[in-house]
C-alpha cells in the first residue's frame, strides 16, 4: 500500500503526520496514568473558524474542513483511573472535555492536536490537576445513563450541572460504524485529526503559558449515534454555537482504555495571558 500524504487544512498547515507515525505506543513511565473510559460519547459541531481562532493563543490555528472548524464535547465515565506508581489508589467518576482541533506552528514545523477549552470532573480530585498543573478543570455533577444491547447502544443520556458549565445530551446508536465526517478524505484522515488525536494543549489557568500533554489508546471504533436532544452551555457561553444547535455528527463506544502521559509540560511560557475559558465572547453564533 502506498503511503498517504499528509492532509493540508485551509490554514495551510499539514493536519497530521503520515498515518502510523503517531500510533506507536510510548514506553510506560512511573508517572503515567491509566484508565478505562466507559459510555464514551463524542458530540461534534461545525462552527465559524474565526470564532474559534479568537479563543486560541498565538501560533495556534483551527483545523478547517469545508470552511468550518470542528468543536467537540467528549463525555465518559472514568473507571479505575490511577497513576502507574500507585495502582492501588483508583478513582472512578464522570468527566466531560470540551475541545477543538488545531495546528500549532513551531520551530520544528507544524503539529496537529486538540485545544482544550476546559473539563468538568465529578470528583473532589479535580483540585489535583487544577492546582498542580494549572489545568482549566472544574468541579461539577455528572450522570450518565446508558443501555447497551447486542446491536450497539440503545440509548445514552448525560446530565451535567455546575457553576462553569451545564449540559444535557440524549443519544441513541444506529448500529452502524461512524462514517467518515464531511471534509475528511478517509478514515485515516479522520482518525488522525478528530477521532484519535494524541496531543493536547490548554491555556494554564494562571496565565503562565500553554500546557501540553499526550495520551495513547487503541483506535476508536465509534458507533454512529443520532442526537435526540442537546444543550451545551460551555460552547454557547463561548459564542461558538446557539443554544440547542444541531451537532454535525456523534458517536458512542462502550469502553476504551486510555494511557495519559502525565505530568503536562509548560510548552509555551510568557504567553501574555491567553483567553480564559468563558472569558471571550465574540458575539452571537451564526
Amino acid at each position: 500500500m502506498s503511503p498517504v500524504r499528509p492532509a493540508v487544512s485551509e490554514s495551510g498547515f499539514p493536519t497530521h503526520p503520515t498515518p502510523g507515525s503517531r500510533r506507536e505506543r510510548p514506553r510506560s513511565r512511573w508517572c503515567h496514568a491509566s484508565t478505562d473510559l466507559d459510555d464514551f460519547a463524542l458530540i461534534t459541531w461545525a462552527v465559524d473558524p474565526d470564532r474559534v481562532a479568537a479563543l486560541l493563543p498565538p501560533n495556534f490555528a483551527p483545523d478547517v474542513r469545508d470552511g468550518r472548524a470542528l468543536i467537540s464535547m467528549v463525555a465518559f465515565r472514568d473507571v479505575g483511573f490511577h497513576f502507574r506508581v500507585a495502582p492501588f489508589a483508583r478513582v472512578s467518576c464522570g468527566q466531560v472535555n470540551y475541545r477543538t482541533y488545531v495546528t500549532r506552528a513551531g520551530a520544528d514545523g507544524p503539529e496537529s492536536g486538540v485545544w482544550f477549552f476546559g473539563t468538568t470532573l465529578d470528583s473532589v480530585f479535580v483540585q489535583m490537576p487544577r492546582r498542580t498543573w494549572r489545568m482549566p478543570w472544574h468541579r461539577g455533577r455528572m450522570r450518565i445513563v446508558s443501555r447497551w444491547a447486542s446491536g450497539g447502544c440503545a440509548s445514552w443520556r448525560t446530565t451535567i450541572t455546575g457553576s462553569w458549565g451545564s449540559a444535557v445530551v440524549a443519544l441513541r446508536g444506529t448500529g452502524r460504524p461512524l462514517p467518515v465526517p464531511n471534509g475528511f478524505r478517509d478514515t485515516d484522515d479522520a482518525s488522525a485529526v478528530i477521532l484519535d488525536p494524541f496531543v493536547g494543549w490548554y491555556g494554564r489557568s494562571d496565565g503562565s503559558g500553554v500546557g501540553r500533554y499526550s495520551v495513547w489508546h487503541e483506535r476508536l471504533e465509534l458507533e454512529e449515534a443520532v442526537v435526540d436532544h442537546v444543550k451545551c452551555q460551555v460552547f454557547t457561553d463561548l459564542g461558538l454555537i446557539e443554544s440547542g444547535a444541531t451537532p454535525r455528527f456523534a458517536g458512542v463506544q462502550r469502553r476504551v482504555s486510555f494511557e495519559v502521559h502525565t505530568p503536562p509540560t509548560r510548552e509555551v511560557p510568557d504567553l501574555g495571558n491567553p483567553p480564559a475559558p468563558g472569558a471571550v465572547r465574540p458575539g452571537p453564533a451564526r
